[in-house]
């Protein structure tokens, strides 16, 4: 019991002798750690301190410190939402400058309009008009009572804060354009821009799109009028300028004019000559360019006129029969009707062969045309392409589509024959596995559509020319070879690419990259 008694009379005695040395430290002390803390973002502690440097202050009789002291922590009050204790701070700072006032027999007008100030940003937080129209009018008084340049233009600010809170924001409008009209007239041209962007900042905080528009339009003609003058003032530098050296030019030209006519005429030998250096570079270059385009151009015309009369010496080689076979089919026809389905057969395959020519052909001289394009989901749009394979999906394949709610902008009727033939001939080459049709973003203009199977592959040394035509000699029954090329041809004039990955070897994987 004695014990537990010593040990309360010790930490009353301790806390007795922390207040004595807080209470005299002096107001510069308290002020420091309070701006300390403030630095550390302690805002608790700060106002403690501040509160601590107003009371000090007003002990001491140094009123206008106590003022700013009180202002500083009532601001942090507010930034807390703490309405009740910044009022009573307030209240405090009433009565210490009513006995300042009486004390020395003299006004603090100034420090009053701070305080006034203190309340209507309060009172204007918790949207009580009638006591902040009280605060405003006061602030008025004092301002008139004060008559000082600063003053009246924090006044200005104030009610126009105040217009554009309660209305009617013609007047906040008002206020600005006074302040606006001072500083125009004093050229202080920071002021005017830091007005018009806070008159923007508010009309926008209060949801009025006419008035920040007015205001933006103003705030534009003003920066081009400042423009317009910087220009012309620095037009007339330079016409001063220019002058100044025209006539020290003149002044020296009699001495230097033989100088000089040898220095022009030497000079316009050397463009001369570099004029004809260059210009005979430049022929040079293009014509070393144009042998090569036109080399190139001539060996790929060769090297398709080879392959064009190739395959269609094949192609003449299978038409012959298949017409053979319609000439005798004519008669035979009603007894013969296995040569008849096989007659069908090849007539149906030259019809696709003539289309895929044709359509080839129309590729080939319209790549500089590009498709319409429009909007479609790519979900939406991946999710109806592999419900239309299905049918042609063996039943040990899995088929998916993966793709994000995006929307992509392209041609979709040729978007989808692309892809269809993709899914088609990995769905021939899959017995067992997986196919899928993948969607990727792959930067602001660019996606692709990506077509993977677990199949047979193809093999290396197909891959070299699987997207150019006449390459392969085959059975027209079996397919011409030309989807392929047919499909490149179409993803060139969609702004696109369609290329195989050569690095996947699970089987075949086809990428379709397109530029939106």
């Amino acid at each position: 019991m004695k014990r537990s008694l010593f040990t309360i009379i010790l930490l009353l005695h301790i806390g007795f002798l922390l207040n004595a040395q807080t209470a005299s430290e002096g107001t510069a002390s308290f002020k420091t750690r309070a701006e300390e803390s403030l630095k550390k973002q302690n805002y608790t502690e700060a106002r403690f301190f501040f509160k601590r440097a107003f009371e000090s202050s007003a002990a001491k009789g140094n009123y206008t410190e106590a003022i700013r002291c009180g202002v500083q922590a009532n601001a942090l009050y507010v930034r807390e939402s703490l309405y009740k204790e910044g009022f009573e701070l307030c209240r405090d700072m009433d009565v210490v400058l009513l006995k300042a006032e009486t004390e020395q027999n003299k006004k603090y007008n100034d420090e009053r309009f701070l305080v006034a100030k203190e309340r209507l940003n309060m009172f204007s937080r918790l949207k009580n008009t009638e006591r902040a129209k009280e605060q405003l009018t006061r602030l008025e008084e004092l301002s008139g009572a004060i008559k000082n340049d600063s003053i009246s233009e924090e006044l200005l600010y104030l009610k126009a804060n105040y217009y554009f809170t309660f209305g009617p924001p013609e007047a906040g409008v008002a206020s600005y354009n006074k302040l606006i009209g001072s500083y125009k007239q004093s050229g202080n041209q920071d002021k005017v821009n830091e007005c018009y962007k806070n008159m923007i900042a508010l009309a926008e905080k209060v949801n009025n799109a006419p008035m920040a528009v007015r205001t933006y339009k103003s705030f534009v003609a003003w920066t081009d009028s400042i423009n317009a003058v910087d220009a012309s003032n620095e037009l007339a530098a330079t016409k001063q300028k220019y002058e100044t050296t025209q006539k020290s030019l003149e002044e020296r030209e009699d001495e230097l004019s033989v100088q000089r006519y040898k220095m022009i005429a030497l000079c316009v030998i050397s463009v001369a000559l570099i004029g004809a250096l260059v210009f005979g570079t430049i022929v040079l270059l293009r014509f070393i360019h144009l042998s090569r385009k036109q080399k190139k151009s001539i060996e790929i015309a060769n090297e398709h006129n080879e392959l064009k009369s190739q395959f269609i010496r094949n192609i003449s080689e299978q038409m012959e029969p298949a017409l053979n076979t319609l000439a005798q089919s004519a008669q035979q026809l009603s007894k013969q009707a296995e040569e008849a389905k096989l007659m069908q057969i090849q007539i149906e395959a030259l019809r696709g062969f003539s289309n895929d020519i044709q359509e080839l052909s129309y590729l080939e001289h319209t790549l500089t045309e590009p498709y319409k394009q429009s909007e479609v989901s790519a979900s939406n749009f991946c999710e109806g392409i592999v419900e239309k394979i299905k049918p042609h999906i063996r039943k040990d394949v899995e088929i998916a589509a993966n793709a994000p709610k995006l929307q992509v902008k392209t041609n979709p009727e040729q978007l989808e024959r692309i892809l269809l033939h993709l899914l088609k001939n990995a769905a021939f080459y899959t017995e067992t596995g997986k196919i899928s049709l993948d969607f990727k973003k792959r930067g602001a203009h660019t996606v692709q559509f990506i077509v993977t199977d677990t199949g047979s592959g193809i093999p290396t040394e197909l891959q070299a020319n699987l997207f150019k035509p006449f390459t392969e000699i085959k059975d027209l029954t079996q397919g011409d070879g030309l989807g392929l090329p047919i499909c490149s041809l179409i993803a060139t004039k969609m702004n696109g690419s369609l290329s195989l990955d050569t690095s996947y070897t699970k089987g075949s994987r086809f990428i379709l990259e397109l530029h939106c």
